[in-house]
C-alpha cells in the first residue's frame, strides 16, 4: 500500500492519503523544535511525490511560519494547490493583549481564517479544524459561523480537535438538526501509549461516521524505536520537554519492539500499522524534522500485523478508561443477557438469580 491508496474522510466525498503530513515542525520559529525552510520543502516534496495529498497545519504553528512555508511552496508551483487537501486550525490567539484574537467566536473565526488564507496564499481550505474547545462561546455560534464559511466557499469541510465527547456530540446533533455543515473527522491524540480516546470519542466517531485523525501517533517519539531501557536519547527535541518513558510505557515499547523484530521492521512502522488497523477510518498524522524521518514512517504502509500480534499489542497497552466505561464489559452482558448469547456475545448468569425466585 502507498500514499496513493486513498481513503474517504468520514461521511464525505473527500479522498485523502492513508497518512496525513503534519506541518507543525515546518519553520524555525519554535524554539528549536522546528526545521528550516529548505528541509520543510524537501519533506513536503517527498510526501507529495509519493502520492500524498493530505497536509495538516495550524494558524499558530511556528508562529505562522508553517502556513507561510506551505503557501510559498504551493504558490511557486501553479496548479498544484487544487490537488492538495489542505487543512488548518483556528483557536490559537496570536495577538497578545487581544481577548478576541483567538477562540471560536464568530469574529475571531473569520479573522483567523483570513490570516490563514493570506499566509497559505489560497482562497479556500479543504478542512478547517476547531483546535480546542472554547468553553466561553456557545457551540451554536461556532457551528453557524463555520457553516456560513462553507456556504461562502472559504472552507469545504469541518472537524473538531481536542474537544470533549459530550460537546462534540452536542455539536454534531445541532448541526444535523439545523441543516448546518456536520463534522466529518476528529483530530485526537491516539497511539499505543494514549488510548483513552477509546472511552468516548472513538465510539462517537464510529457511530457518526467520522474519521479519526490521530496526532502524536508515536507519542512524542517514544514509539519510534529510539527509546530502549538503559539508553539515553540524544536525538529528540521532545525529550527535553516531556522527559523519558515510565515503566508502564516501557512495557508497551518493549512489546512493539518485539513485534518489529519479528517482522524485520521498525518500531515506528509497527505502531503506525497498529493505528491503521483500528476500527473505522483512521488517518494518522506523521510529522518529521528530516526527510529520513518521514521515509521511515511511511514504511508502515507496507506492514500488516497478524491477529495474534494485534492481540498482544492490544493487551499490553490496554487503557484504564473513566467511568462508566468499566460498566460496559462483561458485567453489562451478565446483567443484560442472563446467560444467553446475543449478537455473538455470550454471558453468565447474574449470581443472585441462582439462589432466588423471581418475585411478581
Amino acid at each position: 500500500m502507498g500514499l496513493d491508496q486513498y481513503v474517504t474522510l468520514g461521511r464525505s466525498g473527500l479522498r485523502v492519503s492513508p497518512f496525513a503530513l503534519g506541518a507543525m515542525t515546518f519553520g524555525d520559529d519554535a524554539g528549536g523544535a522546528g526545521c528550516s525552510v529548505e528541509e520543510s520543502e524537501k519533506i513536503l516534496a517527498t510526501y507529495l511525490d509519493r502520492g500524498g495529498n493530505f497536509v495538516d497545519t495550524a494558524n499558530f504553528y511556528t508562529n505562522g511560519h508553517s502556513e507561510k512555508i506551505l503557501g510559498d511552496y504551493l504558490a511557486a508551483r501553479p496548479g498544484q494547490r487544487e490537488h492538495v487537501v489542505l487543512a488548518s486550525k483556528f483557536f490559537g490567539n496570536m495577538w497578545p493583549g487581544d481577548p478576541n484574537g483567538g477562540g471560536a467566536g464568530r469574529g475571531s473565526i473569520v479573522a483567523q481564517l483570513e490570516h490563514t488564507l493570506r499566509r497559505l496564499q489560497t482562497d479556500y481550505l479543504d478542512v478547517y479544524w476547531l483546535h480546542n474547545w472554547d468553553r466561553h462561546t456557545p457551540i451554536e455560534e461556532t457551528l453557524r459561523t463555520l457553516d456560513d464559511l462553507v456556504r461562502a466557499g472559504k472552507i469545504r469541510y469541518v472537524g473538531f480537535s481536542n474537544t470533549p465527547a459530550w460537546v462534540t456530540a452536542q455539536a454534531q446533533t445541532t448541526a444535523l438538526l439545523k441543516g448546518w455543515t456536520p463534522l466529518i473527522a476528529l483530530q485526537v491524540e491516539y497511539s499505543l501509549l494514549a488510548r483513552t480516546v477509546e472511552g468516548e470519542l472513538a465510539p462517537l466517531a464510529l457511530d457518526q461516521g467520522m474519521a479519526l485523525v490521530p496526532w502524536s501517533p508515536l507519542k512524542n517519539g517514544f514509539l519510534s524505536g529510539k527509546y530502549r531501557r538503559g539508553t539515553d536519547v540524544v536525538d529528540s527535541v521532545r525529550a527535553a520537554y516531556v522527559g523519558g518513558p515510565s515503566e508502564a510505557e516501557y512495557a508497551v515499547i518493549d512489546a512493539v519492539a518485539a513485534v518489529a523484530d519479528e517482522l524485520g521492521r521498525s518500531s515506528a512502522a509497527v505502531a503506525l500499522a497498529w493505528l491503521r488497523a483500528r476500527q473505522g477510518t483512521v488517518v494518522p498524522i506523521v510529522g518529521a524534522r528530516r526527510v529520513e524521518h518521514l521515509e521511515s514512517n511511511l514504511v508502515a504502509l507496507e506492514v500488516s500485523l497478524s491477529e495474534e500480534q494485534v492481540r498482544r499489542l492490544d493487551e499490553v497497552s490496554a487503557p484504564t478508561l473513566n467511568y462508566p466505561a468499566p460498566m460496559h464489559g462483561a458485567q453489562r452482558a451478565m446483567l443484560q443477557f442472563a446467560g444467553t448469547t446475543v449478537d455473538g456475545e455470550s454471558s453468565t448468569i447474574y449470581p443472585p438469580l441462582l439462589h432466588s425466585d423471581v418475585r411478581y
